[in-house]
């Protein structure tokens, strides 16, 4: 006896349910199947072969990039083409972070004395310097912007405690912290400017940055760099070259933190850790890890399954769940990256002005 219309139909719907979502797509009555994501670097001309250190991306049309010799990369269409620029007097520096909001309005960070940064508000055919500081022992790391008003810049320590500077004013004018909020550092405790990401922000006012040396610390910060609290991270091994190199958090509570050792390009070992609880504590990576020394740890905005990438001199790797496992990116190594809040768009930088942009396929 033939069933009933709606039993037969609620059996099929039943069927359809169940089957993978790989094998629910159909052109004509041909079965298609979903294949894997995967991801890759596509190399761009950048226009210099200096070395490039940082990387800030607005959205998949406007990127900055900058590097040695006082030199900054822009772009306006998407990598198609990069124009290249020095800052008049600064020639000698090393710019080793980059923030940007749009086409017109970028900040430069130098590492190594004299610190300074720089502001631009016209695309960079002026640049106005708001910072410097020509202090012996100054050497400054990363900077990170909370918004368009306020942001922080960390640096190595400096009489026994790190260096914090603050803005409220977009970065009109900059103010250092008092001894009694500098956050204390173990003798040979240090920073790395790598990447520009040892220091990362989220939300209105909450900041960490990572160290290395004698030990691989993470500092905690709810009130942009007033106060801080201080954990201990399994990535150190108590020498001078290793530790924790970046750091970045997907919300409030789910971080990674990628480093190793600079002189050990292709080691695994203590190169990445996560934490579940906004930093408070750290576990070291699984069986599976980045295929080894990295510089830069970033999460993809808006993915899902969440990517997190990770890039170093020796080459990237990308994970999609949360670090369990790791695949490589085939391609060459690279200094740092960034992504876009807004869309989601990537690049990266490196070694000779090397750049790329992130793709998937």
């Amino acid at each position: 006896m033939r069933s009933p219309l709606w039993i037969r139909c609620t059996v099929l719907l039943f069927m359809f349910i169940g089957l993978p979502e790989a094998s629910i797509r159909f052109q004509g009555h041909r079965e298609i199947e979903k294949p894997p994501v995967s991801y890759a670097w596509q190399v761009q001309e950048s226009g210099t072969e200096v070395s490039l250190r940082g990387i800030s991306v607005v959205n998949k049309q406007v990127a900055w990039a900058s590097g040695g010799g006082g030199t900054f990369l822009r772009t306006t269409n998407g990598g198609k083409r990069w124009t290249v620029g020095r800052v008049p007097g600064a020639e000698n520096l090393d710019f080793r972070d980059i923030e940007a909001f749009d086409t017109e309005r970028a900040f430069l960070l130098s590492a190594g004395r004299p610190a300074t940064i720089y502001r631009t508000d016209n695309g960079g055919n002026n640049w106005t310097r708001v910072y410097f500081n020509d202090a012996e022992g100054i050497f400054f790391n990363a900077v990170a912007f909370f918004d368009r008003q306020n942001a922080i810049a960390v640096g190595d320590p400096m009489q026994g405690r790190f260096m914090v500077i603050t803005t409220a004013n977009g970065g009109k004018s900059w103010e250092e912290a008092g001894d009694e909020s500098l956050p204390p550092a173990l003798p040979g405790e240090a920073g790395f400017a790598a990447s520009g990401t040892c220091l990362t922000v989220m939300g209105n006012s909450r900041a960490w940055f990572c160290t290395g040396g004698s030990a691989a610390r993470v500092f905690y910060s709810r009130d942009k760099g007033k106060t801080w609290q201080v954990t201990t991270t399994p990535m150190g091994d108590n020498r001078p070259t290793s530790g924790c190199f970046s750091i970045a958090f997907r919300d409030f509570g789910f971080g990674m933190m990628v480093g190793g050792d600079y002189q050990n390009e292709t080691g695994t070992t203590k190169n990445g850790a996560l934490t579940r609880d906004g930093g408070l504590s750290w576990s070291r990576l699984g069986a599976s890890r980045p295929a080894g020394f990295r510089e830069c740890v970033a999460f993809v905005p808006a993915t899902s399954p969440g990517v997190i990438v990770t890039v170093g001199p020796s080459g990237s790797d990308y994970s999609l769940d949360d670090g369990e496992t790791w695949t490589p990116i085939p391609g060459p190594g690279f200094h740092s990256m960034n992504f876009s809040d807004q869309d989601g768009s990537g690049w990266a930088v490196g070694k000779e002005g090397l750049v790329a942009r992130f793709v998937s396929r």
